[in-house]
């Protein structure tokens, strides 16, 4: 069967890998793609935009592609598997309503409430006179959403007021468009997060393996927030007790309240989750599609065929496949990032050494990545994440490291600390709900994608 990946980032290497290691996946298409996908064996980059439904569903029927898979929120929250379910080509991934679960995050909280799902308190305003009254008598730290999909940039942890007044001023004065026109804030939750990515058919729910990612560009948890410096899987934070928790409390309640409201909600789910001191899971927020870096740390690890998984979820028989399978190792992904990410960064910069980390056991997911004259350079702020798999998470960190070292392109960056939580993991009891925060309880709830 022929499969078409829709995005251009690390996380869309990691299944257009995946989908390659099983016998029955013939071909690989990415739209757009990256540099990685385009040296992949078997797989084939498309420059179509992600957002040309009309191009992407002319394409997948001249090549009789049986399966679409979409990696990016943006062609989900603008409605790619509608038109899609319209021409009756089968596509992972929910509908632009389910979508809005990422899309609007005052959506999302409604959809919480109505469930009875843990979640921080918060409120929602339209007009900045009424947001400002409101911060007046609120505890700080607190957290200061932008509504729809920001590019990463729609999230603040105001630590004094003139911060949260500043950054409600900015939102409404259109700093981030129509995103920002609708403003959530948020109590401040410490503890420590956890990613549950979900599979589901719109019925039946199941969790991937449990993923601890890294928010902070610096060693220690500190400096700016970034889309994810690494991760790790499985995650020792999670408890058999926890699982049920979070299953019972968390992921079938919510697909069960999507049907309430009359959506099919068929494709990823992902709980960014904040465990805190009592042990209790609350969500920070819901995404429609898989994690970044955290699909390229859990998907090595997949031992049921992934092109499986995603055709049970769209023909509704996701219960029939059974539980899911996975090899009895940890992972760890090293992200390499560019100078100046998260900020403004320079490009074109020509990498060597991918070949050498791969003889060392390292899979390398490109992200920022593109092929010029035959030679790979970055092309973004994430440029690669090398990810090893091992026994243990102290062997599989080492081995990560040592094939990182073979890398060099001008300017590259990385954290040289990631999974240290797993070496030493430490359990929700040790940061208070609302104590005042370190860099890794910010990190936690500012998540960027």
């Amino acid at each position: 069967m022929k499969v078409l990946v829709v995005g251009s980032g690390g996380r869309e290497h990691a299944i257009a890998w995946r989908l390659l290691q099983s016998a029955a996946v013939t071909q690989v298409f990415c739209i757009p793609g990256n540099g990685g996908t385009a040296t992949l064996p078997n797989c084939r980059n498309v420059s179509l935009s992600v957002d040309d439904f009309e191009g992407i569903l002319r394409f997948a029927q001249v090549q009789g592609v049986a399966l679409t898979v979409v990696g990016h929120e943006l062609p989900l929250a603008l409605g790619i598997v509608d038109f899609f379910l319209a021409a009756n080509a089968p596509i992972f991934g929910p509908t632009r309503a389910g979508a809005q679960i990422e899309s609007s995050k005052s959506w999302a909280k409604e959809l919480m409430h109505q469930a009875g799902i843990p979640t921080a308190m918060s409120a929602v305003f339209t007009d900045l006179n009424a947001a400002l009254t409101y911060l007046g008598d609120r505890t700080l730290p607190i957290v200061i959403k932008a509504d729809g999909l920001a590019g990463g940039k729609g999230v603040t942890i105001a630590h004094t007021q003139d911060e949260a007044q500043a950054t409600l001023i900015q939102l409404f004065g259109g700093a981030l468009g129509d995103a920002g026109s609708t403003v959530v804030i948020e109590e401040f939750l410490a503890g420590q997060e956890l990613s549950i990515l979900a599979v589901t058919d719109g019925q039946t729910i199941r969790p991937l393996l449990p993923a601890q990612d890294h928010k902070r560009l610096e060693d220690g948890d500190r400096g700016p927030n970034t889309g994810g410096m690494g991760a790790y899987a499985p995650s020792p934070l999670l408890t058999d007790s926890l699982m049920i928790r979070i299953e019972q409390e968390i992921l079938q309640p919510a697909i069960a309240t999507l049907r309430q409201r009359g959506i099919d909600y068929r494709g990823c789910l992902y709980a960014g989750l904040m465990i805190t001191s009592d042990g209790t899971p609350y969500v920070i927020e819901f995404n429609c599609r898989f994690g970044d870096p955290e699909t390229q740390t859990i998907l090595p690890l997949l031992d049921t065929p992934l092109e499986q998984i995603l055709l049970a979820c769209t023909e509704q028989r996701l219960e029939s496949l059974g539980a899911l399978k996975w090899l009895p190792q940890c992972s760890v992904c090293v992200v390499a990032a560019a100078q100046g990410y998260p900020q403004k960064v320079e490009t074109g910069h020509f990498i060597t050494g991918i070949g050498k980390a791969t003889e060392q056991g390292g899979l390398v997911f490109h992200a920022g990545t593109k092929l010029k004259n035959n030679s790979l350079v970055t092309h973004g702020g994430r440029v690669l994440g090398i990810t090893c798999l091992a026994p243990t998470h102290k062997e599989a960190i080492t081995r990560a490291y040592h094939a990182l070292d073979n890398i060099y392109y001008e300017g590259m960056i990385f954290r040289k600390d990631i999974g240290h939580r797993a070496l030493a993991p430490s359990t929700p009891e040790t940061t208070a709900l609302n104590s005042d925060p370190t860099p890794e309880d910010i990190g936690a709830q500012s998540a960027l994608e």
